[in-house]
């Protein structure tokens, strides 16, 4: 068994239960903040759809260089279209990972800022920060905006309050 197919059924969980999340939030609060400095309910949706495409760089790509240029948020204004983008990311993700190999999986990738390096590990190690525990944060965050908003939030580790 190789890396592969220990990182594959957690990312597996872990997407269902981020579209679980995804399904709940309410189209018309996508512009709603919980805050003045907070992302809205719709751009932090959408944050969560585009994680996954950081595969991509991560395992495919020997470095990241942030840039003012390098990173564009995007804001999708539908639900639909906002599933589409985490269902379209998600699909490419998995495919990557299940093409590499435990050498490809451990060999360096680093997160440059202006051309300096920040820091580099393990694509494995950046796959499990970058994609994985990104996800899974800003998923928690998403969990309390549907709560705030009055959506019903959908059981993640265990029951929530609002399904038993």
């Amino acid at each position: 068994m190789g890396m592969r197919d220990a990182l594959l059924p957690e990312f597996d969980h872990e997407i269902a239960v981020a579209r679980k999340v995804l399904e709940r939030v309410a189209q018309d609060k996508l512009a709603w903040k919980p805050h003045d400095r907070s992302m809205s309910l719709g751009r932090l949706a959408t944050h969560v759809a585009e994680i996954p495409h950081w595969a991509q760089t991560i395992l495919n790509e020997p470095e990241f260089n942030m840039t003012p240029s390098s990173y564009q948020p995007q804001e999708k204004s539908t639900l639909a279209d906002i599933l589409a983008l985490f269902d379209e990311n998600t699909g490419k993700a998995r495919a990557i990972l299940t093409g590499k190999s435990d050498a490809e999986l451990m060999s360096s990738w680093s997160f440059k800022q202006d051309g300096k390096e920040v820091f580099a590990m393990p694509r494995a190690a950046a796959w499990r920060s970058w994609v994985m525990n990104h996800i899974i944060h800003h998923r928690g965050q998403l969990s309390v905006y549907l709560r705030l908003t009055g959506s019903k939030v959908p059981s993640l580790y265990g029951p929530s309050a609002d399904e038993s």
